[in-house]
């Protein structure tokens, strides 16, 4: 099968195993939402927080490193290359994901009192600790068979990790009489673990097996090591200050809403209500994207190896231009419909009111995570790194000052500010190595036809006796009428036309 061939197929697959996982997920978020309620929600994003953290020194750059060496060793059809890039992988990601283990099991008193500053969540720390060094190694398959561009292997073992996890703690939670939200949140964490360690054993089993088809050559992988602790270790620093620098701005944002004048529980209510209820919802439709930007990295690093610098810049163009318009219309859906959302999924109008709040941010979100796929897909990583960590620091500065004056609202203008800031530097930064070309004319054409489009479909639906509401059926319909609807906009106006087509064809070797 030929690249682009395969690099659409993967695209396809990735784009699809997330969408049913984050359905899933989701769907499991309703679920514990109902179980634990909102200050639960709150209370389990904080232990999240903080295994952000130990997660981020468990891998310590370790899946971008095999990502970068694999597609390097590939470029150069080096075979032994490929097979001892994964092999040192495999140990450096070993070593650190033990000591991530040992690090937050016996840390985990002084974590969840002094850190969290709540006892509860000392047994899900310990808990977590366990499933690091697996969590360490998958990180690293995974970054194998998206360098081979077979991601179906690892699509299809998330798949199976999720359903692993959510059996796990829907049966421990229905046996379980007269739980607490503490056993809760440990018996959620159990969860995890047991399908973090079923991933990894699938993942190593499918690599011992993908491994076969690189058969011994007579050319020697030189300087891996050297090559892999050049590529890992500078990531692996500056993620680590980008991710404590997260984690205490998480756990800054309860205190700053208790500081305002809500009660503990209160605080962890609003805080899990934004980030364990609303956020998912607002990232589900980027799935679309995600995926394109994860696979976006070995073909940015091949062409970037073998000089085509005119077919980067012609990527990089017209995947943020597509990018664009693909968040435009989601967040016209989303503003619009962001009352009856909240009502469907969680029976919640506060839900709804977050959602039209952070709508306008969606466009910005969306085209910052593609943008820094595409930086590391170029050798820019540490510039994408030190503008998070830059956009991490200001988080903090205005999670201190504006949450105990402004408690909410003050916590929604630092998430525009910083995630606004965040992609202006790496958006100019992609300026600086490559040549952007983004259509001005036809951004407003398709900010009109997104607007258009779920009007149309409002007063369309209606006409047919199909009124708003927050009937989940219905409301599909609404979102599924006004995608087609904004698609055929698109078209008209000459927003997407032949030229689009004609590269997505080339791209994809597709005649």
């Amino acid at each position: 099968m030929k690249r682009g061939k395969k690099m659409l197929l993967n695209t396809i697959l990735l784009t699809g195993t997330a969408l049913l996982m984050r359905s899933v997920g989701m769907a499991f978020q309703v679920y514990l939402s109902n179980k634990i309620g909102a200050a639960g929600i709150g209370l389990f994003q904080l232990i999240m927080s903080v295994s952000m953290l130990a997660a981020t020194f468990s891998i310590s750059g370790a899946r971008f490193a095999t990502t970068r060496l694999v597609s390097e060793e590939l470029g150069r059809s080096n075979n032994n290359g490929v097979k001892a890039a994964v092999r040192r992988c495999l140990l450096y990601a070993f070593c650190f994901g033990i000591a991530a283990m040992l690090a937050l099991f016996f840390g985990s008193n002084r974590i969840g009192t002094k850190w969290i500053g709540d006892a509860r969540t000392v047994l899900s720390l310990k808990l977590l600790a366990l499933s690091l060094p697996a969590f360490s190694l998958s990180a690293v398959l995974s970054g194998y068979f998206t360098a081979v561009s077979r991601v179906i292997k690892s699509a299809a073992v998330q798949i199976v990790e999720q359903l692993i996890r959510i059996a796990v703690v829907v049966a421990a939670l229905s046996i379980t009489t007269g739980y607490t939200v503490e056993s809760a949140c440990a018996i959620i964490v159990i969860g995890g673990v047991v399908g973090e360690i079923a991933s990894f054993l699938m993942l190593f089993f499918l690599y011992i097996r993908d491994r076969r088809r690189y058969s011994s050559d007579y050319k020697k992988a030189t300087d891996i090591t050297k090559r892999l602790l050049n590529i890992a270790l500078p990531l692996a620093l500056s993620a680590y200050a980008r991710t404590a620098l997260s984690t205490l701005e998480n756990l800054l944002v309860p205190r700053g809403f208790k500081k305002s004048g809500a009660s503990n529980e209160k605080a962890l209510a609003d805080y899990g209500m934004i980030q364990g209820m609303v956020f998912p919802i607002i990232a589900f439709p980027s799935a679309f994207f995600y995926s394109l930007a994860e696979l976006i990295v070995p073909e940015l690093t091949d062409a970037q190896v073998n000089g085509r610098i005119r077919e980067i810049s012609e990527m990089v163009s017209r995947i943020l231009y597509l990018c664009l318009l693909f968040s435009i219309g989601v967040t016209a859906a989303m503003f619009v419909f962001s009352g009856e959302l909240g009502s469907s999924i969680y029976k919640s109008g506060t839900v709804g009111y977050y959602i039209r709040s952070l709508a306008l941010l969606m466009p910005i979100i969306y085209m910052d995570s593609v943008t820094d796929g595409m930086l590391r897909g170029l050798g820019q990583q540490m510039y994408s790194m030190r503008y998070n960590i830059l956009d991490s620091l200001i988080s903090v500065i205005l999670v201190y000052f504006l949450l105990p004056k402004y408690a909410v609202a003050g916590y929604i203008v630092m998430i525009y500010f910083t995630d606004i800031f965040n992609f202006t530097l790496s958006v100019r930064r992609l300026r600086i190595v490559t040549k952007i070309k983004i259509p001005v004319k036809k951004v407003v054409m398709s900010v009109l036809s997104a607007l258009s489009s779920v009007n149309i479909a409002i007063l369309m639906l209606r006409n047919i006796g199909l009124p708003l509401s927050s009937n989940g059926l219905i409301l599909t319909v609404h979102l599924l009428s006004s995608g087609v609807i904004y698609l055929i906009l698109l078209l008209l106006f000459g927003c997407v036309g032949r030229r689009e087509i004609t590269w997505l064809k080339s791209v994809m070797d597709i005649k």
